[in-house]
């Protein structure tokens, strides 16, 4: 269920019991639109959570850890200076909708006590995180808002907050069966989607979760139900479900998270679902995975438009130096041209357009018709004939050369497309940027907010069903090290003639079950993971070698076999 108004006033009252009273004892911004309190509450260290993400916006608890930028952001800084050590006097949401009060008790320069609020609102791509002075002006916000981004209303430092414009709704805490009847009244429609247009604070999920309780159907229209006796168990139901709470994730039939509520769904009963403790535990858990990926894809977002571009322009390149190599095949044509022509001179004349002469190198000699300057001698026509082979035959060495290395270029970088499609985790991006830097595709990356160390990333590791372990590299560094660390004996596979994760079968003389098994995991890692069959080449590791300054990732291999295998779908990484 999206953190809407009902989801975020349950969520606030969970916040108030645990972290009124404790202290603000650390305060980080790892992303621009993401702040995490540490607060220590009854003996114990808590971190809050706040997120203006524009599909993931949200506040819980948390237990992920997140890294801090070497120099934290002018809002970290201000927070820091105020609040750091103060006390959390309340958390609440306000005026029933996705907008989250917290209330820090602090002491001003002077020693002299002050309070601070933060303003979160959860509102989709127009979500903030706005620090708020005790005379209600605003000191700072995670995105800053002016009159050429927002006519409606600014977000600067200085700036008197207001609350968002009024939407006219009735709050959801203060429904009754007659003020909703009086609201749905005149209006046609699935009570589902009617509710929360006339309700503050309702998701979409939540209308059709209150519609399937109301009439036993998410489908029900105002027209084929008793309006009255509708609007009394939507009321009811409003009531009850906070005395209901039982936090869980709700799974697809393939078994990836779908939702996350605050409460038992009847509507969605017929899914799986697993309970949680408490609400906090149940969003982080169903965010951890969905922020990091989104996170993930808005960062290599700039790197995927930078490798296209490359790639493009080694296709036309490439498509230039064919055109080029088929151009030089003449060579042969020139040299015979020239050749047929000095041994026949006076056949020609200077100022003829064309001469034709017995071609000696074919058996019955037939005439071969030969252009001719006509400003040139016969003599200089024939040099002009051998300087033409030369200058094509100079031309299909150097395109030759140039086509190999364009194709070994545009495999690099085909490869570097796959190895981004496959980053789950900042080490692996970090990685991969760092090395396209290396190589001069990617300017350095001289922004102030700079991350601390990220540790190595680790290649997956899956279980084959023979119990040995089974390592796949997912970017270039750790097909490296993967290749490089692995012992002389141990199996090594590759998909054939394409980018690709190098791949280890830990310990010697695997199983043919094993081997097809690694096979299966090396082509779905591979450019060909959606082909039906792809070639894999293994060999030992020992008959893997990498030339010297070749670039990252690139090996050759000898003394290999090749197995056709379907690509693995649906496997599990083991750690």
């Amino acid at each position: 269920m999206p953190f809407d108004g009902f989801t975020l006033g349950l969520v606030a009252g969970e916040l108030n019991a645990a972290l009124a009273g404790g202290r603000v004892a650390r305060i980080i911004q790892p992303e621009r639109d993401e702040i995490i309190l540490t607060v220590r509450n009854n003996g114990e260290n808590r971190q809050l959570l706040l997120s203006a993400t524009a599909n993931c916006a949200r506040a819980h608890l948390t237990q992920v850890r997140k890294n801090n930028p070497l120099e934290p952001p002018a809002l970290c800084m201000l927070m820091r200076k105020h609040i750091t050590g103060g006390r959390i006097l309340s958390v609440r949401p306000l005026e029933s909708d996705r907008i989250l009060e917290i209330e820090i008790e602090h002491h001003d320069e002077l020693g002299d006590p002050a309070r601070k609020k933060l303003i979160c609102e959860f509102m989709g791509k127009h979500s903030n995180i706005m620090f708020v002075g005790g005379d209600g002006r605003i000191i700072d916000s995670a995105r800053r808002v002016n009159e050429q981004i927002s006519s409606v209303r600014e977000v600067l430092p200085g700036l008197r907050y207001e609350l968002p414009p009024a939407h006219g709704k009735i709050p959801y805490d203060r429904v009754d069966a007659e003020n909703l009847r009086a609201a749905l009244a005149g209006m046609n429609g699935r009570l589902a989607k009617l509710i929360p247009q006339v309700v503050s604070g309702m998701s979409a999920q939540l209308g059709r979760e209150l519609a399937f309780r109301a009439t036993g159907s998410e489908d029900a229209h105002t027209d084929e139900i008793d309006l009255r006796a509708a609007c009394e168990a939507v009321a009811a139901a409003l009531r009850d479900i906070p005395r209901e709470l039982s936090p869980r994730i709700y799974f697809d039939a393939d078994g990836a998270p779908l939702d996350v509520t605050a409460f038992a769904c009847r509507s969605l009963a017929h899914l799986r679902s697993e309970p949680f403790p408490t609400l906090s535990e149940a969003l982080d858990e169903f965010y951890r995975s969905r922020d990091m990926l989104e996170r993930i894809q808005q960062k290599s977002s700039a790197l995927h438009r930078t490798l296209k571009k490359n790639v493009e322009r080694c296709e036309r390149k490439l498509a230039l130096q064919q055109e080029a190599l088929l151009g030089s095949r003449r060579m042969e044509e020139y040299r015979l041209k020239g050749e047929l022509l000095t041994a026949n001179l006076h056949l020609a004349q200077k100022g003829m357009k064309r001469v034709e002469v017995p071609n000696y190198y074919e058996p019955d000699m037939p005439m071969l018709a030969v252009e001719l300057d006509e400003k040139l001698s016969p003599g200089q026509n024939a040099q002009k004939y051998f300087k033409l082979y030369q200058k094509a035959r100079s031309a299909q060495t150097l395109a030759a050369e140039q086509i190999e290395k364009t194709s070994a270029e545009l495999n690099y970088l085909e490869g570097q497309l796959d190895n981004l499609s496959k980053c789950s985790g900042e080490s692996e991006l970090y990685e991969l940027r760092a090395e396209l830097e290396k190589l001069g595709y990617v300017k350095p990356n001289r922004s102030r907010r700079q991350m601390k160390q990220l540790p190595p990333s680790r290649p997956m590791r899956f279980e084959a069903p023979s119990g040995r372990a089974v390592l796949v590299g997912k970017n270039n560094l750790q097909n490296d090290k993967l290749t490089a660390t692995a012992q002389p004996n141990e199996v090594w596979l590759h998909a054939k003639g394409m980018p690709g994760s190098h791949v280890i079968i830990v310990g010697e003389n695997p199983d043919e079950d094993t081997i097809l098994f690694a096979a299966r995991l090396a082509a779905a890692y591979s450019r060909g993971k959606t082909s039906g069959r792809v070639p894999v080449d293994y060999t030992l590791r020992r008959y893997v070698k990498k030339p010297a300054g070749a670039r990252p990732g690139f090996v050759i291999y000898t003394n290999q076999r090749t197995l056709t295998v379907r690509p693995a779908e649906g496997q599990a990484e083991a750690d």
